[in-house]
Order: structure tokens, then sequence, then C-alpha cells
């Protein structure tokens, strides 16, 4: 627990109730705790579309480093460009249901597959 703690920048709130905790720092216990038992792939819905913009911002760039530092495989499921483009390695583009493409942030936002995904990136 303490090392997972460590890990989501949270050392010394082993004690603390989520009751006490801010927005942000719910987040973090709450991927200290999906990332307990270590799972080969980690699922993330949307984790910080319930946050101000300001606090999600600041957040991606903490969930990008602990998922890189976890080295654990992980979909992260977002409808924000940034935060895609701050966590992934490789983006896909899902439109209408389908996965219209997937790349490196690099390859779709230069090489876009269709004129759909384009406009979707806002190209």
């Amino acid at each position: 627990v303490s090392e997972l703690l460590e890990l989501v920048g949270l050392p010394s709130f082993e004690k603390r109730s989520v009751t006490t905790l801010s927005g942000g720092e719910r987040q973090r216990v709450a991927l200290a705790r999906s990332l307990a038992p270590q799972p080969r792939l980690l699922m993330l819905d949307e984790p910080l579309s319930a946050l101000d913009r300001g606090l999600r911002e600041r957040l991606t760039e903490d969930v990008a480093r602990i998922l890189r530092e976890a080295g654990t495989t992980s979909l992260y499921v977002t409808h924000d460009h940034a935060e895609a483009r701050a966590v992934a390695d490789r983006v896909g583009v899902i439109l209408g249901g389908r996965l219209a493409q997937v790349g490196t942030e690099k390859e779709l936002w230069s090489h876009p597959a269709t004129p759909e995904v384009a406009a979707f990136l806002g190209l």
C-alpha cells in the first residue's frame, strides 16, 4: 500500500479517510487501488472528466507518469484531445462505434486516414 501511495504522490495519506481528500487526491487514490492487484491491463474510462479543467490538466501529467512508472498496459478512454496526446503512446479514434484509425500522436495528426478522422481531430 505504501509503495502505491508513494507512486501516486500521496505517501503520508495511508490513514486518511477518502472523505477528507480533494477531488484530485481521490482520483490518485482510485488509481492506486486499481493498480494494487497488479493487473495486466487497466481500463480507465474518462477518469478525469468529473474534475474542473485546471485540475484535470494538472492531473493528466501525473496520471501519465504514474501509468508509465507502474508499467501497466492501459486503455485510456477520453474525448479530450489534449488529455489523449499527453497520456497515450498510441491513440485510437473511434467514429460511429468503429475504430477508424490507430497510431502515434504524430501519425494521427499528420496523416489522418479519412476526412472524418481529420475533422474529429480538428484538422
